[in-house]
């Protein structure tokens, strides 16, 4: 009876949080985490909307946190948690969970989709030609392999 409400209540806050009701999520996702404490799913999106309601980073974390490892294998706290460091202004933290993510849940794309999202392009190598020209393609490649053999290097 218990799970069925817990289950309930995290449908109903899901579904705000991605209507982008973070403040309408939270009561919902609170009661989801007080019936069933066990479940890292519930753990995981009360932390998301913590950080995007509240701004209570700390809390947050630590319930993503907490979520990952109770579950390594699962892609979608490792989002999570890369989504609350975002949302403090923490990218590098969010790219370093997500790269563990990869390691954990490895054939899971979203996580390289996020990653994409995260990481910063470098300015095309011919400022004047947009980054699609072909030689512009072509340099970066250029330019993308001679500094990972620099960094190999050093």
């Amino acid at each position: 009876m218990m799970d069925t409400e817990a289950f309930r209540e995290f449908k109903t806050g899901l579904t705000f949080l991605r209507d982008n009701y973070a403040q309408k999520a939270l009561p919902h996702m609170r009661r989801a985490v007080d019936l069933d404490k066990n479940n890292p799913y519930y753990m995981s999106y009360l932390g998301v909307v913590l950080a995007r309601s509240e701004q209570k980073w700390g809390e947050a974390e630590r319930l993503c946190d907490s979520a990952v490892r109770m579950k390594r294998n699962q892609a979608q706290l490792y989002l999570n948690l890369a989504e609350v460091y975002a949302t403090a202004g923490r990218r590098d933290e969010a790219v370093e969970a997500l790269q563990s993510g990869l390691k954990f849940a490895r054939r899971d794309v979203r996580l390289t989709i996020a990653m994409n999202k995260l990481t910063r392009r470098r300015s095309p190598v011919l400022n004047f030609l947009g980054r699609k020209h072909p030689l512009n393609r072509q340099l970066g490649i250029l330019r993308h392999r001679t500094l990972q053999i620099f960094a190999r290097e050093a």
